[in-house]
């Protein structure tokens, strides 16, 4: 009967004129007296959404389009304005209206396997922060809101692009479920899908590069052109990532530095100086190798000709093909080759010296790393079977995070821009990877979004709630302001010879401690140009 299911979809959306309530439907004591508007009118017609599951005087939208679905003749090429104005049911994450259920990006989902002293929540954990669980497709560039109608001001927004090295992730993951976020804080949470491995890195020659980075742009002008409809500020639209995502949103500030839209940025975790992008010819030849290897032709065949061949062969065939290209291998752990390339428009080849001449956006910045990333790639090294000492390790973190941010944020404010950094230390039981696992890389994640009960199974401590709230509250107060919102919050802007960074779960001690930065970076000088990790590929 899925054929009446959809029908009764269609005609959901051609019959509804006046913006219908969910307050008398919905299920939770939290709804009296809330009224929760559920159809907002955008570009792309109506969107119907629905109260959230937890929270439900929240407005949820999962799977709202902001771009023509990059199939066909749009496959490997720029995203392109979604010319529809049918609008959406937008109750689940995916399409509803164009396609079958659907909503991922085409993206691996390997396990790690077990790691000596796991704790039990260990696979909860791991499997939230990279396994996609919904079905995938092409047809994937939707993003998701979450709005609580509590307001008659307009609300700050909060976009969010997730990680996951270019290649593996989704928007659809409890650790990015804006619910709470949303629900507890005066703001908005927008997160969004952009295209992955060989579809939004695909090195095609002749071709834009970088379709995946165009997406995330895409998003951001949608956001900026719609949000007020769903109560938000379309001035104060701050991008905050993790990984790949914390990369893309300071590529963002590179690659649009003159007409950034957005108001703020937050790069967790990763920044455009964390990794080397790729050469043309490297990504040319990883693009030739899948091609060959679907009898479409390499580096000797006309490349139009390679393209329309690649572009008729079904999506499945052409991500398997990407996958049996040759990983680049490194010092702790292989990378994908399918990732951001330069091509002098949206990603350079010279970003420390971009970033010392301040050729960026001139908009606030927060940067913020963990004190102990490679917590989480240990487990990625022994999937690989690849040991290396704690001494790799340690200089792993500084190379790829810690170095990288305390010269992001150095340089903003040399070239007077707001900058602030943060350092989380974080090692709460229900987080635990294993006996050390410490602060590793995405445990700050749940903080922020305030799923982490939901993710690991386990109760908070007290300690862990008011962490939470207080970190939570200042990426808000960020968001709200992002001039002067962490300066109102007690702040100090960065300065090298100050304690100024932002000390966060030191110790596991809700307030925050103030740390110099030479505490954490004096040995940055010594491995500058030294080839490590993510030295050499995205993270």
């Amino acid at each position: 009967m899925a054929w009446l299911s959809k029908l009764i979809q269609y005609l959901t959306i051609l019959a509804v004129t006046i913006p219908p309530t969910f307050s008398s439907q919905c299920p939770g004591p939290d709804c009296s007296n809330k009224a929760v508007n559920s159809s907002v009118k955008t570009s792309n017609g109506l969107i119907i959404g629905h109260p959230a599951l937890q929270f439900p005087d929240v407005n949820e939208f999962l799977g709202v389009p902001y771009a023509s679905a990059p199939i066909g003749d749009l496959r490997f090429a720029a995203p392109v304005n979604l010319r529809s104005s049918r609008g959406v049911v937008a109750n689940h994450y995916g399409p509803y209206v164009s396609a079958p259920i659907l909503e991922n990006c085409p993206t691996s989902n390997d396990a790690f396997p077990s790691f000596p002293g796991m704790t039990p929540q260990e696979p909860k954990i791991i499997n939230a922060f990279l396994k996609v669980n919904g079905t995938q497709s092409e047809d994937c560039l939707y993003l998701n809101i979450w709005a609580k109608p509590d307001s008659s001001k307009l609300k700050p927004v909060m976009l969010w692009i997730h990680g996951g090295r270019f290649v593996i992730t989704s928007a659809e993951s409890l650790n990015y479920d804006g619910q709470t976020l949303a629900a507890k804080h005066d703001v908005i949470v927008v997160t969004i899908n952009y295209r992955l491995n060989i579809f939004g890195f695909s090195g095609a020659p002749g071709l834009p590069q970088n379709v995946g980075l165009l997406d995330q742009r895409m998003a951001v002008e949608w956001v900026h052109r719609n949000i007020k409809a769903f109560g938000g500020d379309p001035d104060r639209i701050t991008v905050f990532g993790s990984s790949a995502g914390g990369t893309s949103v300071d590529l963002y500030s590179y690659a649009w530095a003159h007409d950034p839209i957005v108001s703020g940025i937050i790069s967790h975790s990763g920044t455009a100086l964390s990794y080397k992008p790729n050469t043309p010819e490297q990504s040319s030849n990883a693009f030739f190798s899948a091609s060959k290897s679907l009898g479409c032709g390499g580096h000797t065949a006309k490349p139009e000709q390679v393209v329309e061949c690649m572009r008729q062969k079904p999506w499945q065939d052409v991500f398997n093909a990407s996958l049996q290209v040759p990983l680049v291998q490194t010092v702790t752990i292989p990378e994908p080759v399918f990732h951001p390339v330069v091509d002098g428009i949206t990603v350079f080849s010279d970003y420390a010296k971009r970033s010392s001449e301040g050729k960026f956006a001139r908009v606030p910045f927060l940067v913020t790393s963990n004190n102990n990333e490679a917590g989480f790639y240990r487990l990625a090294a022994q999937a690989a079977n690849i040991t290396v000492s704690d001494e790799t390790w340690n200089e792993f973190n500084l190379a790829a995070f810690t170095c990288p941010s305390g010269k992001a944020a150095k340089d903003r404010i040399a070239n007077g821009v707001p900058a602030w950094q943060a350092r989380y230390f974080g090692d709460w039981e229900n987080l635990r990877l294993y006996a050390g696992s410490g602060a590793y890389h995405g445990s700050d994640l749940p903080m922020i979004f305030g799923n982490v009960e939901r993710i690991a199974g386990l109760p908070d401590s007290e300690a862990e709630k008011k962490v939470s709230r207080y970190m939570a509250s200042a990426w808000v107060a960020f968001a709200t302001d992002p001039g002067n919102g962490l300066k109102k919050f007690g702040w100090p802007k960065y300065n090298l010879h100050e304690k100024t960074i932002a000390g966060l779960a030191y110790d596991n001690k809700p307030d925050v401690r103030f740390l110099e930065p030479r505490q954490f970076d004096s040995r940055c000088a010594e491995l500058e140009g030294k080839s490590l990790i993510v030295g050499d590929g995205a993270i």
